[in-house]
């Protein structure tokens, strides 16, 4: 039977590099980053930000800017016209309740337009080095069903799972090790079984089909 500490430490010494994909250089930029990767590629989220934050630098250009420009930057990035609302709506709190900086609190951030707990525990173990949670995004989701890590498909519920049988010191790099195992074997929807290292061990709970 396959643990979560097992799969941590087999993936931790396959994907020695795996760390969070999008580029930021401060809690703003995490938080628009992040906001702007659901439904979208990392990859792409990337390519839209590298412009994005050379126009938009503090809080206040997101609140007050027009949203019908903001929408044709992030146009590419998929349901573009709900993220730039939530993007403007959370950094008009931001401005006028935190004066202009992202709050640090699992709380705050999750009282945000657009931001759910996945949101809030990449920002606040990336930005602020504070591990509430894991972040449960579409990779964690189905792979630690497929592990049998978990029997729940509700990523609040998948979270409470995980935390209860991973070190709370590993539950912010468990989030990377799964993406790179997700986006290299593990893929939606035909995994590639034959070449993973839990092969002979995953119960590979609701794959139809692999290769």
């Amino acid at each position: 039977m396959l643990t979560a500490e097992k799969v941590y430490s087999v993936l931790e010494k396959k994907y020695p590099r795996a760390e969070i994909a999008l580029t930021h250089k401060n809690p703003l930029e995490l938080l628009i980053s992040v906001i702007l990767s659901a439904q979208c590629t990392d990859k792409r989220v990337n390519i839209v930000t590298k412009k994005l934050f050379k126009k938009y630098r503090k809080a206040e250009d997101y609140a007050y800017g027009d949203l019908d420009k903001l929408k044709e930057m992030i146009r590419s990035t998929g349901f573009y016209n709900a993220k730039a609302k939530n993007i403007q709506n959370a950094c008009k709190i931001i401005v006028e309740k935190y004066h202009g900086k992202v709050p640090s609190t699992m709380k705050e951030l999750i009282s945000l337009p657009g931001v759910a707990r996945k949101t809030a525990n990449i920002v606040l173990s990336n930005a602020f080095g504070k591990i509430e949670g894991i972040a449960v995004d579409t990779h964690v989701k189905r792979i630690s069903y497929r592990l049998g890590l978990t029997k729940n498909t509700n990523p609040v519920k998948i979270e409470q799972d995980l935390i209860k049988v991973l070190s709370k010191n590993k539950w912010n790099h468990f989030t990377y090790l799964i993406i790179e195992h997700g986006r290299a074997i593990c893929k939606a929807p035909i995994p590639i079984c034959s070449e993973c290292v839990f092969n002979k061990e995953c119960p590979k709970v609701g794959v139809i089909k692999s290769k």
